[in-house]
């Protein structure tokens, strides 16, 4: 149930688990799932603080809402990691979703992750460094319990040394082989990094446009009002909905094989995009019924 949930959200609100008061308010957001940060977001002298306080907020808060959160814990070369792990446990076993793990570079540490948290412990790696990159093969088969992968393209950018423009093409190579590994290893589509404007509708809305149109299928957020603009663009329009419903039933009264829709052929591969865009309507009016 968890893993299913990471694995077809489209919104991913970080909030600080120093600060458990956000939680409610995140959790109302409309994002999908809410990631309570144990790492960049927490100082070295508030990690145990941190770790202490999400331990008490959860049992405050509903099942169905406990499964709508994952913990980003610290990195496993941090002195950090193994306190984390103690505590991820009895967080999984509580009903939390899962963690992700940020600056992921092999197969390692998330099997630790895993061994460490169970069974049912969704886990997102988060590819941040250029190592990562070169093992995400690795990294997306590491076990039955990763969910799907993540691009923190910030701190990619920095480990590359590159200076991307405002348009960040010239991350388009890396963003495409996060997608494509998902795609070899079976895994759900990939969530895309961050905005850092967090008023700009035109930014936040043509960042999730991108990310849509390369293949990724979710979006990190750092402030709520980020959350309706993503969820936006992941929902498909009214016309787009329509056209899709029009090709599946054309299709399904042939049989199969080539038909022509609005004047447009339609064969094997335009029925699937028809059908991804109907799941992808269906989650969105989940979303708006729970």
């Amino acid at each position: 149930m968890t893993t299913d949930l990471a694995r077809s959200a489209c919104s991913f609100l970080f909030v600080p688990a120093t600060r458990p008061e956000r939680l409610p308010k995140a959790l109302a957001s409309g994002a999908d799932m809410v990631i309570a940060d144990w790492e960049d977001a927490v100082a070295p002298a508030d990690k145990a603080a941190a770790r202490a306080a999400l331990q008490q907020a959860v049992q405050a808060l509903p099942a169905a809402d406990r499964a709508r959160l994952l913990v980003r814990i610290n990195a496993s070369a941090s002195e950090w990691f193994g306190a984390d792990l103690a505590a991820l446990g009895p967080l999984v076993a509580a009903g939390v979703a899962g963690a992700m793990l940020p600056k992921a570079e092999g197969a390692g540490a998330l099997q630790q992750v895993a061994a460490a948290a169970g069974p049912r412990c969704a886990l997102v790696p988060l590819i941040e460094s250029v190592a990562g990159l070169d093992a995400l093969d690795a990294i997306a088969a590491a076990t039955p319990q990763v969910a799907r992968l993540a691009f923190g393209h910030l701190d990619f950018q920095v480990d590359a040394g590159m200076q991307c423009g405002p348009d960040e093409g010239e991350l388009l190579p890396a963003r495409w082989a996060l997608v494509m590994a998902s795609r070899r290893a079976g895994l759900a589509p990939p969530i895309d990094g961050v905005t850092t404007d967090t008023q700009d509708a035109a930014r936040i809305g043509g960042d999730t446009r991108r990310a849509l149109r390369l293949g990724f299928g979710a979006k990190l957020c750092i402030h709520p009002a980020q959350v309706p603009w993503v969820n936006g663009v992941f929902a498909p329009d009214a016309a787009a909905v329509a056209h899709a419903s029009v090709v599946v039933q054309a299709m399904q009264a042939r049989h199969g094989g080539v038909c022509v829709v609005d004047g447009r052929m339609v064969d094997a591969p335009v029925l699937r995009l028809a059908e991804q865009t109907l799941a992808r309507h269906a989650w969105a009016q989940q979303r708006l019924s729970n």
